[in-house]
């Protein structure tokens, strides 16, 4: 299945509000049920368990409303992980107000060198073209100590297949158009792995999670 970039309604908020608001709690849901808080909740107790640190601050970017990182934060406490959130997003409409927020472009990160331990983002890179990828890493590494994590879909034609079986599912007309486009240009595991390697990270572990989420890890060091 050849990628095929196709530029997504969200990205542009091209439609009302009240379908925008719908088309983000979509996304809430997707990443609740269909693996988008367990693929960033086994990363970040991967690294953990490769360093053997239980604190870490985390920089979330394109973050949306965050409700990823802050749902995988309760979770990782009940473990004794603690999270201290940072959430980045190019629109202030889509942050939510209860956690430090930073409203930038998250392929010029406004942060000094290695600001945070970890900087993650989810269901973005299958946005970006190539170069972009590449743009988006090389920031990353540069504003963490320890490890850049990615949590984005995998382009297959099944999974391709599950998302249009899922349209009953979707209340936003926005998501109905942008679902099936996000499958279409997303990455594959080796596509990703490839990027990542190129854009510097010293060691990249990528692992296959539910519902065709991959988890890529990027070490600094």
């Amino acid at each position: 299945m050849k990628r095929r970039p196709t530029r997504e309604l969200l990205d542009s908020d091209s439609g009302t509000s009240r379908e925008i608001a719908a088309s983000l709690a979509d996304l809430r849901r997707v990443n609740r049920w269909f693996g988008g808080v367990h693929t960033t909740r086994r990363m970040v107790e991967h690294v953990a368990r490769s360093t053997g640190k239980s604190e870490f601050s985390l920089l979330e970017v394109a973050a949306g409303s965050g409700d990823v990182p802050r749902h995988v934060r309760e979770l990782l406490r009940r473990q004794g992980i603690e999270l201290r959130l940072t959430m980045l997003d190019r629109s202030a409409s889509h942050l939510d107000h209860s956690d430090s927020l930073v409203v930038a472009d998250a392929l010029a990160l406004p942060f000094p060198d290695a600001s945070f331990d970890l900087v993650s983002s989810g269901l973005f890179a299958h946005h970006l073209c190539p170069e972009r990828v590449l743009e988006l890493v090389r920031q990353a590494l540069r504003a963490c100590r320890v490890a850049v994590l990615i949590n984005d879909l995998i382009r297959n034609p099944i999974h391709l297949g599950l998302v249009y079986a899922g349209f009953p599912l979707y209340r936003s007309r926005l998501t109905r158009h942008d679902a099936p486009a996000s499958v279409r240009q997303a990455y594959t595991p080796g596509e990703m792995r490839e990027l990542v390697t190129r854009a510097g990270a010293a060691r990249v572990d990528v692992r296959r999670y539910y519902l065709f989420r991959m988890g890529v890890v990027g070490w600094k060091q």
